[in-house]
């Protein structure tokens, strides 16, 4: 037996590029289609659907709660099956085809300003999404053991999320603008009910790419880290609990999840609002500040092992969260000083130094899920992925919506007005607060939860060679 095989039959793959690649182009394919709907339904519901802030708020909320109820049913049901086109991988194409869909319908505007329609897409939506990302957080845990090989699978991972994430930031603004009435002086509406066709055709374009890329992601993956099905015939929702519980790391990472994940969403969700309305900025730069909050992933992504290598994990969190904190530093102050507000490429660093802190510090998390999880195979014998994942993206979903609450609520509480081109002083300090100090203050949090984590590579190197030994 050669050494690649000895790994492999301990657990230990090692994987191809290509491999690598297709796992990746499902976050890829997941962020084209959930990254539009959290960075612009909110825009969209308000300046163009025609919903009040605070309606849009509650119902980010009310969506929330049912991700709540409906995330460790999912979890408990991966866990529990075996269909036949694989144990995770299967969801990519059978909650695909209904996702585009209802990403489709979030954002057409007949019924415009139904809540009820309003409602229906978007729990629909939210309830397929948990159907193909909790499975798909599952299928990460099950490929390999081995703790390099994943920090290489999370760092492909992520840099192509964040290639979703740029064509999401920068492009939207530019397919909008392709789509939609001009002014006179040949300028896009994209900010008006008159645009809603071209938002509409826009999340076409968005979400038929995406499915085509997790069918991708579905032709070359294969489950081989699973526990034998006889051995998860006793799963059940209250695992969920039981492991959380039980499980510290995966406590600290939980709430890591919910913190950078608020973190993000309030900062993205309020992107448009602060270039639109503090800068009165055109399409063209909207779409440049949106995109270089994904641009620094190309560049530090790929030097992700070697940093961790130098620095350890919880010196890689310290470094870059306190990056993006000086970022939004900068940001606001250029955002107050009026001589500097004018200079547009000074927004642009203070985004891009930010935007660096964030990729990184919030990328190498999801390297930690399969840690986590066996972490909670070693000490019950259970290795239920799906439950960790649906754990883990409750925390992550109730981020994502204080990131749909909070700033509809701020919004309301400044009187921001969608119909007015300019906005009162007060409106757009609110605004300030959502792009800059917010999020430093949720980034201050989310540093001091993850010093809290304690399995180093070391700890969990050991943990996967006991597991393995003892299975044999």
């Amino acid at each position: 037996m050669t050494p690649n095989e000895t790994q492999g039959a301990k657990g230990f793959y090692k994987l191809s590029w290509l491999q690598r690649i297709g796992f990746g182009s499902g976050d890829l394919a997941q962020n084209l289609i959930y990254q539009t709907i959290s960075m612009y339904l909110l825009f969209f519901y308000t300046n163009i659907y025609g919903l009040d802030p605070a309606d849009a708020a509650t119902m980010f909320l009310v969506v929330r709660l049912v991700d709540v109820l409906w995330d460790p049913l999912v979890g408990t049901y991966v866990d529990k099956h075996n269909p036949t086109l694989g144990k995770y991988r299967s969801y990519l194409v059978l909650g695909g085809i209904p996702l585009t869909g209802f990403a489709i319908l979030c954002f057409w505007n007949g019924f415009a300003p139904s809540l009820v329609y309003a409602y229906v897409t978007y729990v629909g939506m939210s309830m397929l999404y948990t159907l193909i990302n909790v499975p798909y957080g599952a299928l990460n845990s099950s490929l390999t053991r081995d703790t390099d090989e994943i920090t290489t699978l999370t760092s492909v991972r992520m840099f192509l999320a964040n290639v979703g994430g740029l064509c999401v930031a920068s492009g939207i603004p530019l397919v909008v603008a392709f789509f939609a009435p001009k002014t006179a002086d040949g300028e896009a509406i994209i900010n008006t009910p008159e645009a809603s066709s071209a938002w509409f055709m826009t999340m076409a374009i968005y979400a038929i790419i995406g499915l085509v890329l997790l069918i991708f992601c579905f032709t070359q993956t294969k489950e081989r880290v699973v526990m034998d099905a006889k051995d998860m015939e006793d799963v059940k929702v209250s695992d969920l609990w039981t492991e959380f519980v039980h499980n510290r790391p995966l406590r600290v990472l939980a709430f890591f999840f919910i913190t950078a994940f608020a973190m993000m969403s309030v900062g993205n969700a309020a992107g448009s609002y602060y270039m639109t309305c503090n800068l009165q900025a055109t399409s063209d730069q909207l779409a440049i500040f949106m995109g270089l909050g994904s641009v620094p992933a190309f560049i530090f992504m790929p030097l992700v092992p070697a940093i961790k290598k130098a620095v350890g994990k919880r010196g890689m969190f310290n470094i870059f969260l306190t990056v993006a904190i000086v970022g939004m530093a900068i940001l606001y102050v250029v955002s107050v000083i009026p001589s500097l507000k004018e200079q547009m490429w000074i927004v642009y660093v203070a985004q891009f130094i930010k935007s660096t802190g964030v990729i990184v510090a919030t990328g190498y998390m999801w390297a930690l899920v399969p840690e986590v999880i066996s972490y909670g195979e070693y000490t019950t014998g259970k290795r239920i992925s799906g439950i960790v994942n649906a754990l883990t993206g409750i925390f992550f979903k109730a981020g994502m919506a204080l990131g749909g609450v909070v700033p509809g609520l701020v919004l309301a509480y400044v009187g921001f007005n969608a119909k007015e081109t300019v906005q009162t002083p007060f409106a757009e300090q609110g605004i300030l607060w959502l792009v800059c100090v917010i999020p430093a203050l949720l980034l201050g949090l989310a540093m001091f939860i993850i010093s809290r984590y304690e399995l180093t590579d070391e700890v969990i190197d050991d943990i996967n060679k006991k597991i393995e030994a003892r299975n044999k």
